[in-house]
């Protein structure tokens, strides 16, 4: 299914994205936007999108993550060829936070 990133409702919401100012913010404005289970699924795809740049294995992520490996290959495939948006945050993340993966599941 392929979307169409250019609409109003879609401009919208990126722009609400862009007046959170900090985590806490971001937490709320999820919780209200989102369930509680598409949340843990954001979660584990963005986490597994991290583990996919770290060139984890995908036994660790399945392990970790709980996502099938059909979804784990998706998110390599977006990862590796969609627009971008991935591997833009991934890397402002390592830039500006040393962002680290969790320890854990043979994780350092």
């Amino acid at each position: 299914m392929t979307i169409n990133l250019n609409n109003k409702k879609i401009d919208a919401l990126a722009e609400a994205f862009l007046e959170l100012r900090n985590k806490g913010e971001a937490k709320k404005f999820l919780r209200d936007l989102l369930t509680a289970p598409e949340i843990e699924e954001f979660g584990n795809r963005w986490q597994t999108a991290r583990m996919l740049s770290a060139k984890v294995p995908y036994s660790t992520i399945r392990g970790f993550t709980g996502l099938s490996p059909r979804t784990i290959a998706r998110i390599s495939k977006w990862l590796n060829k969609g627009k971008g948006g991935y591997k833009l945050v991934i890397n402002r993340l390592s830039t500006h936070h040393h962002s680290s993966l969790p320890v854990g599941k043979g994780l350092r």
